[in-house]
């Protein structure tokens, strides 16, 4: 059994995190601001402290290990607000990784596909690059056990359905309830490697119960790629639904795939493709 603080543990990864660490005996703390996750999305038999990140410093307890999740999500809202985006992104990992060092705890931090390509599209693709660059400071420079694991586009149960937050998949599912047409930017023609939060969680647990230690960063993508019109079209034989394009946006990236195998070679990580299984059940 061990003591792990999951930061954004109201989220939609962190909850479904703490819920199966909760399942395998382990003592979970979430530290969370509820700036964005969802009281709703507490699990029993877990501790919650209503904290902002950058006051990780006042949390009473020792712990094992720190999955450190709490982040400001989403490209395009980043456009809008890149100040507090470099607060909670940059700042608010480094508060993390000053806490973690001086405590002796390892930590997971969440990087993003994202950094596979120019970080200057976007302030979220900037400050999740720098965020993972302050990880390997602390990892080279001081000694901490920090490990990178870099999602790909997740979907899933508690995923955020509001446009500020959620992804395409909770984006489309808020529409078709209001009755509304799907948005699809650009052409649709770009590819997306989509990831079942159960697989991310298990990756997250396999990375953080291992000695292993990556030179970069755990990839953490099914490694097949859906476009956003194959994904529309699957939405539709399900709904029955209507779709709009609107104009291409910045940050709009072409492709998202899973660029190294390590998580799968090494540490036994089996990810599935439940794209359509998951929308047939929605």
């Amino acid at each position: 059994m061990k003591d792990i603080l999951v930061t954004g543990g109201v989220g939609f990864i962190g909850s479904n995190l703490i819920k199966e660490l909760i399942n395998q005996g382990h003592r979970v703390t979430s530290l969370d601001d509820y700036s964005s996750g969802l009281k709703s999305n507490e699990i029993d038999g877990a501790k919650y402290v209503n904290l902002d990140i950058e006051s990780i410093d006042k949390l009473n307890g020792s712990f094992d290990i720190c999955v450190h999740l709490a982040a400001k999500s989403r490209v395009q809202p980043s456009f809008k607000d890149p100040k507090e985006y470099f607060r909670v992104n940059v700042q608010g990992t480094m508060r993390v990784m000053e806490w973690a060092m001086r405590n002796n705890v390892k930590t997971i931090y969440a990087g993003s596909s994202s950094k596979h390509h120019d970080p200057s599209d976007s302030p979220y693709a900037m400050y999740k690059y720098l965020g993972e660059e302050v990880c390997k400071l602390y990892k080279n420079s001081y000694s901490l056990n920090v490990e990178i694991a870099r999602f790909y586009n997740v979907y899933g149960p508690n995923e955020s359905l509001d446009e500020e937050h959620g992804n395409v998949i909770g984006i489309w599912r808020s529409k078709i309830d209001k009755g509304y047409p799907l948005p699809i930017v650009g052409d649709g023609n770009q590819r997306r490697d989509f990831t079942h939060v159960i697989d991310i969680v298990d990756g997250i647990i396999k990375i953080a119960f291992s000695d292993k230690q990556h030179k970069d960063a755990w990839e953490l993508g099914t490694g097949l790629n859906y476009s956003i019109n194959e994904l529309f079209k699957m939405f539709n034989d399900k709904f029955n639904c209507k779709c709009e394009y609107i104009p291409n946006q910045k940050g709009n990236y072409t492709l998202t795939l899973r660029e190294n195998d390590d998580l799968i070679n090494e540490l036994g990580w089996s990810p599935k493709d439940r794209l359509k299984q998951h929308i047939d059940t929605i």
